[in-house]
């Protein structure tokens, strides 16, 4: 089974994967961004992800998409691929997942995590102070506002992606208050698991 997993930036989708290898080791979690990001390295000199996000102008931007999307569709086994539906650059919000990408890794399920915004807001702090497990600098500071809109965003580029690959989109609700550390990550997971075990999902 092949399944892209999105949420907004700073959610904990990182987190859940690495939940998700502890449950099945066999698994192979692919990073679309890391793939982007070692191409555009190569070719643009960029630092960092978020740098590589904001300067690379649209259509070179595509052209790596498209070249990540061809060495991930090259993969083979049970595949979890670690990505974004809707990416926030200057000129507005981009597909992560456009037809041409989505066509080529052929997914079974786009599984889609949103959270309340504001333990978004929260995480992305600590990221930025060092506080959490992945220091991210120049992880974007938005509102409350901003980030739901980006959750909006993700929800209509989903559906958009899995019209144009034929495959379903499965929205994970992550939005209630933890009971305790890491909930929202073992739930997450436990979803991704159910799914590839095939159970059918809440």
């Amino acid at each position: 089974m092949k399944i892209v997993v999105v949420a907004v930036p700073g959610g904990g989708k990182t987190t859940i994967m690495n939940y998700v290898r502890r449950r099945k080791p066999d698994v192979v979690v692919v990073n679309f961004g890391d793939y982007m990001f070692d191409i555009a390295k190569m070719l643009f000199g960029v630092k960092d992800r978020d740098e590589m996000r904001r300067k690379i102008p649209v259509d070179q931007y595509r052209a790596i998409q498209e070249e990540a999307a061809r060495r991930i569709a090259e993969l083979k086994g049970d595949i979890l691929i670690d990505t974004h539906a809707a990416i926030k650059k200057p000129e507005g919000f981009y597909p992560g997942l456009p037809d041409y990408i989505v066509s080529l890794m052929k997914p079974d399920v786009i599984l889609l995590f949103e959270f309340d915004p504001q333990i978004v807001l929260q995480r992305r702090m600590k990221d930025i102070r060092g506080e959490g497990a992945a220091i991210r600098a120049g992880r974007d500071i938005e509102s409350v506002e901003e980030i739901e809109a980006h959750q909006q965003a993700n929800r209509y580029f989903a559906f958009a992606a899995a019209n144009a690959s034929g495959c379903t989109v499965k929205i994970v609700n992550l939005r209630f208050k933890e009971s305790k550390p890491f909930e929202h990550a073992e739930v997450g997971a436990e979803e991704i698991v159910k799914l590839m075990e095939g159970s059918t999902p809440t």
